[in-house]
């Protein structure tokens, strides 16, 4: 089960984190990877991590997920080094504190830009290309701070709506790219260990916190998406799309 070998994909803000063991994972079971972000020398790190350990190719790719040139041109490289793109992971994303008085124009479109309107460029880019082939997986990475079944995190108004939007744009997507062999689904991560929490979760009374409203008792890890992204990009998903999964050790459930 799960054997994406013959597969190609593609992860964005994969340099670290939660896009770093995604792209290993889907790596370890037989897929050829791109690796993106927006710094081209911890790509290459990445890259070099993932052949040594799976022996698959692996291949940096320097990408701004706001700027459509910048995000066809890594579609583009992939395609050209991979023969065809099969698998998009849109995993690039920032989540920076700031209470509502205080968030500035700038402040929202820049979240905005890259949470919501980069996952929608790459996946418009990608599913072209996995058209011609009738075949393809689009994962998205939204949260669970994203309201309705969500829930609201203080501080991350511009956050939450960037994720809120991410849910109804796979479900939208869903209606269209599945007449072309395109399956599109969401994940919504609960609080992961990831550098991008580590500030967050140094602050012990607020760890301790977190800790109280999950159920397993304990914080996610990056590879517990990546088991999911993994599931989701495989045959064994087929008929799942336009759905979002909760990967929060039971927090909503709570």
């Amino acid at each position: 089960m799960f054997d994406l070998s013959g597969k190609s994909a593609i992860i964005t803000g994969a340099r670290r984190g939660i896009g770093r063991s995604i792209a290993l994972a889907l790596a370890k079971v037989g897929a050829d990877v791109s690796v993106s972000d927006i710094d081209l020398s911890d790509c290459e790190v990445t890259c070099r991590e993932i052949e040594e350990k799976t022996g698959q190719r692996a291949v940096p790719a320097k990408c701004d997920v706001t700027k459509k040139d910048e995000v066809e041109a890594t579609i583009g490289k992939a395609v050209s080094e991979f023969g065809k793109l099969d698998i998009l992971v849109n995993n690039a994303g920032i989540a920076p504190f700031k209470p509502f008085f205080e968030l500035t124009e700038e402040d929202w479109d820049k979240v905005l830009d890259i949470n919501l309107k980069g996952q929608f460029l790459c996946a418009q880019a990608a599913a072209r290309e996995m058209a011609k082939n009738k075949w393809g997986r689009i994962v998205n990475i939204a949260s669970i701070a994203s309201g309705q079944v969500g829930v609201g995190f203080l501080n991350l108004a511009h956050y939450c709506a960037s994720k809120g939007g991410v849910t109804a744009m796979t479900e939208e997507l869903a209606l269209e790219l599945s007449p072309q062999g395109i399956n599109i689904n969401a994940i919504a991560p609960g609080v992961i260990e990831t550098p991008m929490t580590e500030a967050l979760l140094s602050d012990e009374k607020t760890k301790q916190g977190t800790l109280a409203r999950i159920p397993k008792g304990r914080l996610g890890k990056p590879e517990d998406i990546a088991a999911a992204a993994v599931f989701l990009a495989s045959n064994e998903a087929d008929y799942i799309t336009g759905a979002t999964i909760f990967v929060d050790g039971g927090w909503l459930a709570g």
